[in-house]
């Protein structure tokens, strides 16, 4: 579950996660760039953090002030499962600063996103530098620009991959037959994107972001198998381009 936007508010999002955590999502990806997104999602989280998985970051050119962040991501979460250097914002020292946090066993996995395709050069050399264990980016079947280079270096190199943003840019204008849906076995067209996204093997996770109570349960369904075949893949990514 991401939190940009729907978690930027001071109302109390715990009836939410009561929702997402009893339908098994369990990872919550955040960014100092939401606002107030990572001290809402921590309230929301109180008295069960042990049952989710954070994945938030570094998002700052200061080194000072990526110091500052860290220490009040910690200070909201305890530990962070997953901290990334958001968009590649000066990442050589915001990877040694993670880094040394993984050393001393407050960050589990080191990672870096960025949003823009034109930008995905710049990440797949971060990749090669060996300093990650996973990566994040935007993917869907209308913007499969991370098919190029980075999902095929993401599976050399063994790395995590986080897709963010699967339901935008313009996925789900075009809508689908109930035929399509009834022989891809799902409801609706965002569980059909969604198990789309999820069934390329080289995913390791979707993250969907709402405020919507029913919602995560919908969401949560496309996570079950079976998953699409290439051909399926390709079939539904032609119906909705």
């Amino acid at each position: 579950m991401g939190t940009w936007q729907t978690f930027d508010t001071a109302e109390d999002r715990a009836a939410i996660l009561d929702e997402v955590l009893a339908v098994g999502l369990n990872l919550f990806d955040s960014s100092p760039m939401y606002g107030r997104a990572e001290a809402t999602l921590a309230r929301a989280l109180r008295g069960r953090r042990d049952q989710a998985i954070i994945a938030t970051k570094i998002w700052t050119s200061s080194e000072a002030e990526g110091r500052e962040q860290a220490a009040h991501a910690l200070r909201l979460f305890e530990r962070v499962e997953v901290y990334q250097v958001h968009n590649l914002v000066n990442w050589p020292a915001q990877l040694r600063l993670l880094e040394r946090l993984k050393g001393e066993g407050k960050v589990d996995a080191v990672g870096a996103t960025h949003y823009d395709p034109s930008a995905f050069d710049d990440l797949c050399d971060v990749m090669t530098t060996g300093q990650l264990d996973m990566i994040q980016v935007p993917y869907n079947p209308r913007l499969r620009d991370a098919e190029q280079r980075v999902l095929p270096l993401a599976a050399e190199l063994g790395l995590g991959v986080l897709i963010h943003s699967p339901l935008r840019f313009g996925v789900l204008d075009r809508p689908l037959d109930k035929r399509v849906l009834a022989e891809l076995r799902v409801k609706t067209a965002a569980q059909a994107v969604l198990k789309w996204i999820a069934s390329d093997p080289r995913v390791s996770c979707v993250l969907t972001a709402t405020k919507r109570p029913g919602r995560p349960t919908e969401n949560a369904q496309a996570g079950d198998p079976p998953w699409f075949d290439p051909d399926q893949r390709e079939r539904l990514a032609r119906q909705l381009r």
